[in-house]
């Protein structure tokens, strides 16, 4: 794969974090006056693969994102004016069809552009019987349970790909590369090694280009979206974020910026908040590179311009993720409202009735069920709606029959007149009607040989075989205390406040894990905050939120940061938790809200 001469660095912009992202930033990216090469979007989750996943199993719906074609249809002239190229995880569990769909629309619109799919994610043909027959075998990443003892039956597999086969693609003429679950960074790693024609062995440049994908995969995460700091941010542009562009050099060399006249910010701290977001530990792994990032380094060279460095590279596993999705029943849920005094004693009464309503033998059917209250009410409220928290019934069953309104709303509701006071359910009780759910198991095989095929007839499908130097997947990420912490008492008097006040922070979910980051705003507070947080004293911040989880802790003294990895923290993950928090993302900013010993002369520097 050879470069395209002594070049310039690539500029990959990210046009999408999510299913859930607006949908006209590849129209306005393509269209803007601002140079860039390559667009880039993710599409795929934890939540929308397995959803996908059943619903191909089941030969219902569609197996791809829609809206990548919603994205890219007005986008589709400027896109073949500019020579811009275009690659995207959206094709989820149907690749072909959005290929076919895709290769449909350039044709409608007269277009000349070379679409490409890359196939070898949907392992399901070759590994169900495996799964069935050898199940002692595979073993959940997370949780280290194996797969012989999950009680679910597999319906479906997908495995994690590289950027490889993007690379190749472009590399042989196409413009719109459509791939399935390739990692959320490979679009990145693939684009820049096609650009540079980097070999597969140039680790640190490999390297570089997966973190300057982990940093805009997210979209506008590292433009002040879900910002800790998001209050110093100029809300004339809060309405127009613009969305990242990573600038990689040949040297792997890395640059993150956003479109001139665009609102958000390109901050070193924004910067640090995504670094920091759905990281695992100091190994960082991918199909094409293991990137060491515990020596990070974030560096601002202009305004909305940072610098990353610091990365190294090591090969990549010989072994990826797969995920196996299965049928996990059916769950339901209702809702009531209690206001003012006693909230702890009032859901207490109030689950006592409900589950002597139900009877043991409707609980006997379940397999979750719990009341929760969310949220507190204030002495002396300052209103009404501020005196409010929701209380949630939530249940998962089997079968369907067993959250029918006879099993499930009607005794939950039946007590409702019998109860606390001022007792109102949520009168919308759709939420109540059994909707089914599925149970996802990750685990490792070895990277798969990939396809890549193209619409135009005289390219020929292209093989790209796994890598052929590896390194075995690490049986567990690195975890240590700090090595010389500092006697607290010596940054003066303290008082108690919130940890946020002062303190940065981002957590995100990787199946049932949950990670996260803590970074303080300057060097002078990075002694005090690395002491401070113990993995002891972070579990003191949990409070009833740790419940005996391993607990990982590491730091990144070049960000002034502290990372914690909390193993099985999410139940099942985002698709069969029974929480609020699927995403993992509310541990930051709970802890963020305990009080801790703040010293004095941090709070005279003023407040995030």
């Amino acid at each position: 794969m050879g470069s395209l001469g002594p070049c310039r660095p690539v500029r990959i912009m990210n046009i999408s974090g999510s299913p859930c992202d607006k949908r006209d930033a590849m129209a306005k990216a393509a269209a803007m006056e601002e140079h860039v090469d390559v667009l880039v979007g993710d599409w795929m989750s934890e939540l929308n693969m397995p959803t996908l996943a059943y619903n191909a199993a089941r030969g219902v719906g569609v197996g791809y994102e829609t809206t990548f074609l919603e994205a890219l249809e007005p986008a589709l002239d400027n896109i073949a004016k500019k020579g811009l190229k275009v690659a995207t995880n959206a094709g989820a569990v149907a690749t072909k069809d959005l290929f076919d769909a895709t290769v449909k629309m350039v044709e409608q619109k007269g277009l000349t552009l070379t679409v490409a799919w890359v196939e070898g994610d949907v392992v399901w043909n070759g590994v169900r019987d495996d799964l069935r027959q050898n199940a002692a075998k595979y073993f959940h990443i997370s949780t280290g349970q194996c797969l012989k003892d999950w009680n679910h039956e597999p319906l479906f597999a997908q495995c994690y790909l590289g950027g490889m086969g993007i690379a190749q693609a472009f590399a042989s003429g196409a413009d719109i590369v459509v791939c399935g679950r390739v990692a959320d960074a490979s679009p990145i790693v693939g684009a820049a090694a096609w650009w540079h024609g980097w070999s597969r062995t140039d680790y640190d440049e490999l390297a570089h280009s997966l973190i300057a994908g982990h940093l805009i995969e997210c979209s506008v995460y590292v433009c002040g979206g879900n910002f800790t700091a998001w209050k110093r941010l100029d809300w004339a542009g809060i309405n127009n974020f613009g969305y990242p562009i990573a600038e990689i050099a040949a040297d792997g060399g890395v640059i993150i910026t956003k479109p001139e006249g665009t609102g958000g910010q390109v901050a070193v701290e924004t910067c640090k908040e995504q670094l920091l977001y759905e990281i695992q530990g100091k190994y960082y792994l991918n199909c094409d590179v293991t990137a060491v990032i515990d020596q990070a380094v974030l560096t601002e060279e202009a305004t909305n311009r940072v610098r990353l460095s610091g990365i190294s590279g090591r090969p990549p596993p010989a072994t990826t993720k797969m995920g196996v999705t299965a049928f996990g029943g059916y769950q339901a849920e209702i809702h009531w409202a209690m206001v003012g005094l006693d909230i702890d004693e009032r859901v207490k009464l109030l689950e006592t009735q409900v589950r002597h309503s139900f009877g043991e033998e409707r609980l006997s059917k379940l397999s979750n069920w719990h009341i929760t209250a969310y949220g507190t009410a204030p002495e002396n409220p300052r209103s009404q709606n501020a005196a409010t928290v929701d209380v949630r019934l939530f249940a998962q069953a089997r079968n369907e029959e067993d959250l029918s309104e006879w099993n499930f709303a009607r005794p939950a509701l039946d007590v409702n007149m019998h109860t606390y006071p001022a007792a109102t359910f949520h009168t919308d009780l759709r939420t109540a009607a059994p909707k089914p759910f599925t149970e996802y198991f990750p685990t490792l095989i070895p990277q798969p040989t990939l396809t890549v095929h193209f619409s135009r007839e005289e390219l020929k499908p292209i093989t790209v075989s796994p890598p052929s130097e590896t390194i075995p997947h690490p049986a567990a990420q690195p975890s240590w205390e700090t090595s010389d912490p500092v006697d607290l008492t010596s940054f003066g008097p303290t008082t108690r406040v919130p940890l946020g006040r002062v303190v940065f922070a981002r957590a995100g979910d990787k199946g049932s894990n949950c990670n996260v980051g803590f970074f303080s705003r300057e060097a002078s507070e990075w002694p005090w905050l690395r002491s401070l947080l113990s993995t002891e004293k972070f579990k003191e911040l949990m409070g009833p939120e740790f419940h005996g989880q391993k607990i990982d802790r590491m730091e990144f003294p070049n960000l002034w940061a502290v990372h914690f990895l909390i193993h099985d923290h999410l139940d099942r993950g985002v698709t069969a938790n029974a929480t609020y928090d699927v995403l993992g993302k509310f541990i930051a900013e709970y802890i963020r809200a305990k009080h801790v010993d703040m010293p004095a002369m941090f709070l005279a520097k003023g407040t995030l």
